[in-house]
């Protein structure tokens, strides 16, 4: 595998906590540890990106405003770890809108790719839910990895897959659907891009 130099991340269960239809800045907080496994991989070359589906907005539950107040607020408290997001994405469709950019489908990997010139053999996908694993998947990317904050405990029992005993652990064999990497958190996810040589040969700016 090609040392990883771009991820893309969820948003709501993975980096912050997860409040259903989230349109209060002030409702915007990290997860523990979020921060700074983000830090880590940013000081190590690795460039972050966002893909989030946000059904409430073509649910009526909230606007492309409330939107980008809430992201400018999560860039503001990423900012404190140093850390800043290189690319940014959303599906603002309901799910019977039946849209080509609502995950797993590939459109926001898609529209980050050609914005950011990415390369699926050197780009992970990290969510909490099987729809993130499965936009990995389906984009060919070279690891989709499934945490278990936020939803991520749900839906990897739903997949099968037993909790780690450490940080995170490695699916192998792995059955339609599930991901490569079950980790507890970022802070194992980053633990293990780290420890197979992510980031760029030096760190970018």
């Amino acid at each position: 595998m090609k040392p990883i130099t771009d991820l893309i991340l969820d948003r709501d269960g993975t980096i912050i906590v997860d409040r259903h239809y989230l349109a209060d800045p002030a409702g915007v907080e990290l997860l523990p540890g979020a921060g700074q496994a983000l830090a880590r991989l940013a000081s190590a070359g690795v460039r972050l990106h966002l893909a989030s589906n946000q059904s409430g907005i073509g649910r009526g539950r909230f606007t492309e405003a409330d939107l980008r107040a809430v992201h400018a607020r999560l860039e503001e408290l990423l900012a404190k770890f140093g850390v800043r997001l290189a690319g940014v994405a959303h599906c603002p469709h309901a799910p019977e809108a039946a849209c080509p950019c609502r995950k797993p489908a590939t459109g926001m990997w898609l529209a980050l790719a050609r914005a950011q010139g990415l390369d699926p053999a050197a780009t992970a996908m990290v969510g909490d839910k099987d729809a993130d694993v499965g936009l990995g998947l389906a984009a060919g990317l070279a690891a989709s990895i499934l945490v278990l904050t936020g939803k991520g405990a749900a839906h990897a029992a739903r997949m099968g897959l037993a909790e780690p005993r450490g940080p995170w652990r490695e699916i192998a064999p792995r059955a339609p659907g599930q991901p490569h990497l079950l980790a507890r958190d970022l802070a194992g996810a980053a633990d293990w891009l780290l420890a197979r040589g992510a980031g760029a040969r030096e760190a970018r700016p």
